[in-house]
């Protein structure tokens, strides 16, 4: 299988990056890996509109070609992302307003959204310091928001989301716990 995973972390020692190194390890056992590492890639977030740059010509935009390719290549994509106030890096944010455009991921039939990856399945990984019942109760979760309005309406329907909450309060055997898991779900990503 084909996979792809787009990665937001900036912090090479950091626990996210942790997660990011067993996913693709256990990923790379039984499948072909690639990687989008948008702070690596120095991936601009920056949504340009102008007398040459038009939103409606954005799936044929030069820029982010290779990016369109790689989703197209792959079968499974695996976003790996923190919460930061409430929401995903404004990085991956851009990326998903450049790339997954209109045409190109999505149309409409009438005033309906017609998704155009429906052949693709997802897995979203998430971390952050809220509690799980701050979450709950006062913020919207990023990773469903990702989920359900994002991917689903590109039609990509098979969807888990996992997320670990609290993680500064969590000890040091509950984040080998957690990274045992990553490591094993993904040696297991078969089509």
């Amino acid at each position: 299988m084909n996979v792809l995973i787009i990665y937001a972390y900036p912090n090479t020692t950091g626990y996210t990056h942790a997660i990011f190194t067993n996913v693709k390890q256990g990923a790379e056992q039984q499948n072909k890996v690639k990687i989008i590492d948008l702070y690596k890639e120095n991936f601009d977030p920056v949504l340009v509109f102008n007398e040459t740059k038009k939103r409606r010509n954005m799936q044929f935009d030069e820029e982010t070609a290779n990016y369109r390719e790689q989703i197209l290549w792959a079968d499974h994509i695996i976003f790996l992302f923190p919460i930061w106030w409430g929401g995903m890096p404004a990085i991956l944010k851009g990326f998903i307003d450049k790339v997954f455009s209109k045409g190109f991921a999505y149309t409409y039939k009438g005033i309906l959204p017609v998704g155009l990856l429906k052949e693709k399945s997802a897995w979203i990984i998430t971390t952050e310091d809220s509690p799980k019942w701050y979450k709950k109760l006062f913020q919207q979760d990023y990773g469903t928001v990702l989920k359900k309005q994002v991917l689903h309406m590109c039609g990509i329907k098979q969807v888990k989301h996992f997320s670990l909450s609290s993680l500064r309060s969590l000890n040091e055997e509950q984040r080998k716990k957690f990274l045992q898991k990553m490591l094993k779900k993904s040696s297991e990503l078969t089509k």
